[in-house]
């Protein structure tokens, strides 16, 4: 076998790096997927990233990907023999779907997802299914019916990894995948990548068909993935939009991104005012270098920000929606979900409810507002996480819920105004806090703009550095 590269042994070359050496024959598939394997089994026990994790099936996809390599050569899709754990709310052939809860969901909710099947399409490598949070409902990202991965950044404390994709980031620093993808509804993406130092796009809903996934919120829902840098981000993305379909290309347009050219919102508004104040001066100060960069920084009112936060937390529209999917398609998995999920569902009213529907029509409006925070600038920029991940075990008794539902609205918090307002938006790895975990910026742009945006966050990520190079390597996975 042809030795494997040492930057892409470490698992730091970038996605495009790495494509290019399965490309030009500098390393198989199959190599790449064995060191992804090696990564999951002597790491998988402690971080626990995984609810399935599939070698078999891994490695017959690998020797595949290196048959078309073989014979395709620069013609090879770009995501061949690329390493991917899935969020387990995926549809993925072979593989079994719990959406998080006690039971096994019906064989229809295995068969591959829209996004799954563009990655089968692309000869990719389908590791596994990562753990979520019961029917992805709440950014805690702990699941009392199987397991909450560990944030890595923590070697000695086990701390929550974000959720509802509470694998996702977790697996790329295990270095058993390359691209994890996850969902996001009301920050599902974007939580666990600023907890765990990780990128995380929210596409714009509708940008990408959510079929095969199950569902938590059909007025909200979209797909997207977490990564290890906004370089893999932006090749992921280009490999996978139907609109583009060529990264390379896409990349080098992107590489034209000035931020002198940027103006960036630092929106007046109660996230800002909430965020805990060592996370805070971290924001602050990437966006002072983002400044010193050419950045321009406005300053704008903030206040539908705040409407649509208080909008989400109190109008109970993804409540409503869930609880619809499940009396309608899974009849029983209300009554065995675990307490912390299912005690707000079975509260949630009948979508014929005056209540939902105002809601509803609220959320409508302040979307078709949403274009006034944009009138001075191109991207808007908040904290992605406002607290320092909290241990584990202090929020374990489930049987005395208030201190959970505190944090998971506080984690929500700076994240879920960009759903109801229908925008699209990154988290990126700024630093750590005072604690030593992961702060994320969150850059956001309107619907409809997400390569605009994911150019700002690359040329972002020019100045600050990716991951390792301005946070490190986690604790958890160091030697």
């Amino acid at each position: 076998m042809t030795p494997m590269p040492p930057g892409l042994a470490s698992g730091f070359g970038s996605l495009p790096e790495i494509a290019a050496s399965l490309r030009g024959g500098a390393l198989s598939a199959l190599e790449l997927t064995e060191a992804a394997i090696e990564r999951h089994a002597s790491r998988g026990d402690r971080l626990s990233a995984y609810k399935h994790f599939d070698a078999e099936a891994a490695l017959a996809a690998a020797r595949a990907a290196d048959a078309l390599l073989a014979s395709d050569g620069d013609a090879a899709p770009p995501l061949a023999g690329i390493p991917v754990s899935i969020k387990d709310i995926y549809g993925v052939e072979g593989m079994p779907t719990f959406a998080g809860t006690p039971r096994q969901l019906p064989a229809t909710w295995s068969r591959d997802a829209w996004l799954v099947a563009r990655l089968r399409d692309q000869a990719a490598v389908l590791v596994g299914k990562t753990h979520t949070v019961e029917m992805a409902f709440a950014g805690v990202g702990m699941n009392p019916n199987w397991a909450t991965p560990w944030n890595p950044w923590d070697a000695e404390v086990a701390r929550i990894p974000g959720g509802s994709s509470s694998g996702a980031g977790v697996s790329l620093w295990e270095g058993s995948a390359l691209v994890a993808l996850g969902s996001d509804t009301g920050g599902s993406i974007r939580i666990p990548a600023a907890f765990t130092g990780t990128v995380g796009h929210k596409t714009t809903k509708g940008r990408w068909p959510t079929t095969g996934v199950v569902p938590l919120s059909h007025t909200f829902d979209t797909v997207g993935a977490l990564t290890r840098t906004v370089v893999d981000s932006a090749y992921f993305f280009g490999a996978v939009d139907p609109e583009l379909g060529d990264p390379a290309a896409f990349l080098a347009r992107l590489a034209g991104t000035d931020l002198a050219t940027t103006r960036v919102a630092i929106p007046r508004c109660e996230i800002a005012k909430s965020c805990e104040p060592h996370i805070g001066d971290v924001i602050h100060d990437a966006l002072g270098e983002l400044s010193t960069a050419g950045a321009e920084l406005v300053e704008i009112d903030g206040a539908l920000i705040d409407q649509a936060v208080e909008l989400y937390m109190t109008g109970g529209i993804g409540g409503t929606e869930c609880r619809t999917f499940l009396e309608q398609q899974l009849p029983g998995w209300l009554e065995i979900l675990h307490p912390i999920v299912g005690s707000r569902l079975a509260t949630a009213v009948s979508p014929h409810d005056p209540a939902y529907e105002h809601a509803l029509s609220e959320q409508r409006r302040l979307a078709a507002s949403a274009g006034t925070l944009f009138e001075r600038a191109d991207v808007i920029a908040l904290p992605a996480n406002l607290i320092t991940p909290p241990p584990v075990s202090d929020l374990d008794d489930f049987n005395e819920i208030r201190d959970y539902l505190r944090v998971n609205a506080m984690t929500l918090r700076p994240t879920c105004p960009v759903n109801l307002l229908g925008l699209c938006a990154v988290s990126i790895p700024v630093g750590l806090d005072a604690a030593g975990m992961p702060v994320g910026l969150q850059l956001v742009a309107p619907a409809g703009r997400d390569e605009e945006l994911l150019g700002v966050a690359l040329a972002a990520e020019r100045v600050l550095g990716t991951a390792t190079e301005r946070l490190g390597t986690p604790p958890a996975i160091a030697g």
